[in-house]
C-alpha cells in the first residue's frame, strides 16, 4: 500500500486563508518585508546546500572516490519518473 505525504498539498482556499490570517496579523504594511526576508533566508540556504555538495564532489574526487554512480541513480530515476508521467498521463485522459 501507497501512502502519500499530503501535507504539501494545499488547495487554492486554504492559501487564500493562510494569506488572510498572515496579513491580519503582520499587516499588509509588513507582509513584503516578511516576503524579502524568507526569500533571503531560502537563497541562503540554497548557496549552503550547493557548497555542501561541491565540497562533498571535491573531496569525494580528490580521494579517488567514483562519483559517477550519482549520475547513472539519476539517469535511472529520471527513466522511471519518465515511465510514471507516460502511464499516468494516459490514465488521467482515459477518465
Amino acid at each position: 500500500m501507497i501512502q502519500q505525504a499530503t501535507f504539501l498539498f494545499i488547495s487554492g482556499a486554504e492559501i487564500a486563508f493562510i494569506l488572510f490570517i498572515v496579513i491580519m496579523v503582520f499587516g499588509a504594511d509588513k507582509l513584503p518585508e516578511i516576503a524579502r526576508g524568507l526569500g533571503k533566508g531560502m537563497r541562503t540556504l540554497k548557496d549552503a546546500t550547493n557548497d555542501i555538495k561541491h565540497e562533498i564532489t571535491k573531496t569525494a574526487e580528490k580521494n579517488g572516490i567514483d562519483t559517477s554512480i550519482t549520475d547513472d541513480v539519476k539517469k535511472e530515476l529520471n527513466k522511471v519518473k519518465d515511465d510514471l508521467d507516460d502511464f499516468t498521463g494516459s490514465v488521467k485522459r482515459k477518465f
